[in-house]
């Protein structure tokens, strides 16, 4: 065994001192980071869960959240005249009035007006990716609505049911709702209120019957 018996005692009085400091600058740290992680967690909601399961590691997540919110702060983001939203709730009415007999059309438009509305509003053009990105920074809430109203969109055509196409549109009216500023709240449970809008499944029997009527009316012309 060493023997610590010539040792000048203040040397491990010091030696003591430095191992305390770097214990307590660890636990500072250690304390600092689940600070900002909790912070990043309450910020963004379940987009914080989503980053990291994208990024494979909470720490890339967390710094790639810090450069969103960054880049956002960066961006002169507006709110929308009562003029544009006026505007913007009369193409709504004709996207959905489209989902009676064209609901992937109509799908389609809504995805188109949404991202036409975040470009007004001073969001910076890019993919959905990045549309999704940085509407997570003032929105966090609702982009989980982007999503999932888009994951309809990116699969095989054709593979979408009626129903599917109805909660994607459902899923895009609360997130349009939340952009022109329309609901106080910004969580899923949104959605059943935006229900009364969208038509029931079966929209293939309601656009039959549609076509039948506008039929009957031509043949009774003159």
């Amino acid at each position: 065994m060493p023997d610590f018996s010539s040792i000048d005692p203040t040397w491990l009085w010091i030696a003591l001192g430095v191992l305390a400091a770097l214990v307590v600058v660890s636990l500072i740290a250690r304390g600092a980071r689940r600070s900002r992680s909790e912070a990043l967690r309450q910020q963004f909601g379940s987009e914080y869960d989503h980053a990291v399961n994208e990024a494979g590691s909470r720490k890339r997540a967390e710094q790639e959240l810090v450069a969103r919110s960054h880049e956002v702060e960066k961006q002169d983001i507006r709110s929308l005249t009562a003029a544009e939203r006026d505007r913007y709730r009369a193409e709504w009415k004709r996207v959905e009035q489209h989902f009676i007999e064209r609901p992937t059309t109509a799908v389609v438009e809504a995805d188109e007006l949404v991202a036409d509305v975040m470009r007004v509003q001073g969001y910076p053009m890019g993919d959905f990716e990045k549309y999704a990105a940085h509407l997570s920074v003032k929105h966090p809430r609702v982009v989980e609505h982007f999503r999932a109203g888009h994951r309809v969109i990116e699969g095989a055509p054709g593979s979408a049911s009626t129903e599917d196409l109805r909660q994607s549109m459902l899923h895009y009216r609360a997130l349009f709702d939340q952009l022109l500023g329309d609901h106080a709240g910004d969580q899923i449970a949104d959605v059943p209120r935006a229900n009364e809008l969208i038509p029931p499944p079966r929209v293939e029997e309601r656009a039959a019957a549609v076509r039948d009527e506008r039929d009957a009316d031509f043949t009774r012309q003159p």
